[in-house]
């Protein structure tokens, strides 16, 4: 089984945080460490460490993320002028808490990244 993480304690409301959103599927809230003038972390409530432990009964929860992504980029108003949506897998890609997690990023002009 996997290491709980510090995400764990926050679904179970333990430690502060700025949850933005909250059902039993996934669990949104502020990053402590904005890299843009949005950036809300969207979490599956059911602990995956990274993209590669991910399975076929996780495809619902998935794409209820992002679906959820695209509501909260609605009330934070960044809907229209766009945002990003990012996932790391693992120490090379950048990922530091291993309990999967989606980056929404916006408020401002992010740059080209890819496409």
């Amino acid at each position: 089984m996997a290491e709980e993480t510090i995400f764990s304690k926050i679904i179970r409301r333990e430690i502060p945080s700025d949850i933005v959103f909250q059902d039993e599927k996934v669990t949104a809230f502020r990053d402590i460490s904005p890299q843009a003038p949005t950036h809300i972390l969207i979490i599956p409530n059911k602990l995956i460490p990274t993209i590669n432990e991910v399975t076929e009964q996780d495809e619902s929860m998935l794409g209820h993320m992002i679906t959820v992504a695209a509501k909260i980029a609605k009330q934070e108003g960044i809907d229209e002028s766009g945002y990003r949506l990012v996932m790391n897998c693992n120490k090379d890609a950048g990922q530091e808490v291993f309990h999967l997690h989606m980056h929404l990023l916006g408020g401002r002009n992010l740059g080209r990244l890819v496409g």
